[in-house]
């Protein structure tokens, strides 16, 4: 063999990449006990839009790592939401009927992402969570609840009005690329700068059971029966609130 032929023969090759490393991220679910809600709801949370949240992340990368308690939401005589069953050093999935009257503002929506007393809670309204439904505009509540953690929004304090229906809009479209190309490149860069400052706050990340993916997917449907509003309301009077609006 010459060398021609031996560089010739090297150049084609193919370069085999290994695939990137998956992020694991802590989420400690919790079901309000006093929540009041259609059974209905949180058998259709827990058999559709809960497994085609994990398989969404679970493709683009991230490994949703779970832990299951108990809990409630009180409420104190200032109208403050008082939540009963948060874990730290985790997500805290809140699923309750409808969101607080502090937070959800008489809009019925469907879920909100904030910092509370210190803990990372991404609080689902049964009542109008959905899964994905139309690309860019209504896409899987708990998807886009934990993104809003994940992307880090909720460390931003007293969003203005413009800021606050363009991180709506750039949530969708990142739920979006997860739902139908599965790329989850900068969602993983963004998962892993969050869990740093999780760390860094004090709390121990306490990683749990994967969350189970179904073993065969379904394509997601391109159109749907409703569309996610995007909220373009004033700054939060409580804070760091993102929220998901009902279909």
């Amino acid at each position: 063999m010459t060398r021609r032929e031996f560089f010739v023969s090297t150049a084609a090759v193919p370069v085999i990449r290994g695939a990137p490393a998956r992020v694991q991220v802590p989420v400690h679910r919790v079901v309000d006990a006093r929540a009041q809600y259609p059974p209905e709801r949180l058998h259709n949370f827990w058999s559709g839009i809960w497994p085609e949240a994990a398989g969404d992340f679970s493709q683009g990368g991230i490994e949703l790592q779970t832990t299951d308690g108990p809990g409630e939401v009180r409420i104190s005589p200032g109208d403050r939401p008082i939540l009963v069953g948060l874990r730290r050093g985790a997500i805290n999935l809140f699923l309750t009927g409808h969101l607080p009257m502090r937070w959800d503002q008489g809009r019925a929506l469907a879920g909100v992402s904030t910092i509370h007393e210190g803990y990372h809670v991404s609080m689902i309204a049964l009542r109008y969570a959905h899964g994905n439904q139309v690309p860019f505009l209504s896409v899987n509540t708990c998807v886009h609840e934990l993104l809003h953690v994940l992307l880090q929004d909720i460390f931003v304090s007293q969003p203005q009005w413009y800021q606050t229906g363009g991180r709506e809009s750039r949530i969708d479209w990142y739920a979006t690329w997860l739902w139908l190309f599965h790329d989850g490149a900068a969602i993983r860069k963004s998962a892993q700068t969050y869990l740093d400052r999780l760390r860094s706050a004090g709390g121990v990340i306490g990683f749990g059971r994967s969350a189970q993916v179904p073993q065969s997917r379904r394509s997601a449907p391109i159109c749907g029966a409703g569309v996610q509003a995007v909220l373009t309301g004033g700054a939060d009077p409580v804070g760091r609130l993102s929220r998901s609006a009902r279909p």
